[in-house]
């Protein structure tokens, strides 16, 4: 857990020294942020243990938007094409969307989207009509399961793109390793998530 004082201290130097603007914000502007189709980049106080995020270092884009996944390459992870991004999804809608209802806490499956649920979310849905999903439940990660609950009442899908907040270096730890990234990046946007801090590129 980091202290308040730490995200203070980053936010306050990047707004000094870059061109970034700051403000107090809620989930739910975040969420108008992506329905209009901006990235948005959560920091929240847990870690992530291992290679993929859950939640706490992710980088957020709207799954029903089909340039999405070349948006999100393309500004930041800079990955091969093919190369598919997960979509977290809130566990109580898995037997709606694929075909066999699993817990994947840890995006371990990949499971077949149901045939007319896939195309609603193009960004997370691969060639083949799979997906490495993640389930959320509340006991999981309460911030990102509200986030996630507010999302699917806005948007009418209880999905999100999700992927680790990195570039081509080791997932985001501290505040200002999160900073660092979203600086060096075209992410529109950093949400430290406890201290509900947004973080923006000005644009020129």
């Amino acid at each position: 857990h980091w202290a308040d004082e730490d995200v203070f201290k980053c936010v306050d130097d990047a707004v000094k020294n870059s061109n970034v603007t700051k403000q107090n914000s809620s989930i739910e502007e975040v969420i108008k942020l992506l329905d209009k189709g901006d990235i948005v980049s959560v920091f929240n106080e847990g870690s992530e243990s291992g290679r993929r995020a859950l939640g706490n270092r992710s980088i957020l884009a709207d799954p029903r938007k089909d340039y999405m996944k070349d948006r999100v390459n393309e500004k930041v992870k800079h990955r091969q094409w093919y190369r598919p991004f997960a979509p977290s999804i809130l566990r109580s809608e898995v037997d709606k969307w694929f075909v066999r209802d699993v817990d994947s806490a840890y995006m371990q499956f990949v499971i077949k989207f149901k045939p007319d649920m896939g195309p609603k979310v193009p960004a997370v849905n691969h060639f083949d009509g799979t997906a490495r999903l993640q389930t959320v439940e509340e006991e999981d990660n309460k911030w990102y399961f509200d986030f996630l609950t507010k999302w699917h009442e806005y948007s009418g899908v209880p999905i999100i793109l999700n992927t680790s907040f990195n570039d081509r270096e080791p997932i985001c730890e501290t505040p200002s390793d999160a900073m660092n990234c979203f600086l060096g990046t075209d992410i529109d946007h950093l949400y430290y998530c406890q201290q509900n801090i947004l973080v923006s590129k000005v644009n020129d």
